[in-house]
């Protein structure tokens, strides 16, 4: 069993930035993808980003990508999410998700564990 527990939410302005972390209570955290979503007021969880088990490989939702970086340090059992240029729209709650597979990534079927989240609130 994995336990994901995010931090780094908070609220912000516009234009400003945010990391989020997400530590994870297994030492096998370096052979499982890593993945963030994030869910708005009334609406679906959305993919966000996700990073593979080496951090070789990574993948971003159109309306995040040139601004969100995604991490990971298996030393430190931990995966992050660099935040810039944020935008109101980019309120939500953001969830970290660990998967064993590899397939379907931006999907959240493919995720086996997922955190409790961690507010993210950009003010315009």
């Amino acid at each position: 069993q994995v336990q994901l527990v995010e931090s780094g939410g908070g609220l912000v302005q516009a234009g400003g930035s945010l990391r989020l972390s997400c530590a994870a209570s297994e030492r096998t955290f370096s052979t499982y993808n890593m993945g963030w979503f994030r869910q708005a007021p009334g609406k679906e969880r959305e993919f966000v980003a996700a990073i593979t088990w080496s951090g070789g490989n990574t993948a971003y939702a159109d309306s995040v990508k040139g601004r969100f970086t995604i991490s990971r340090d298996n030393a430190k059992n931990t995966v992050y999410l660099q935040m810039n240029s944020l935008r109101p729209e980019d309120t939500a709650v953001y969830y970290c998700a660990a998967a064993r597979g590899g397939y379907g990534l931006q999907y959240k079927p493919a995720y086996d564990y997922w955190g409790q989240g961690t507010q993210v609130t950009v003010s315009s």
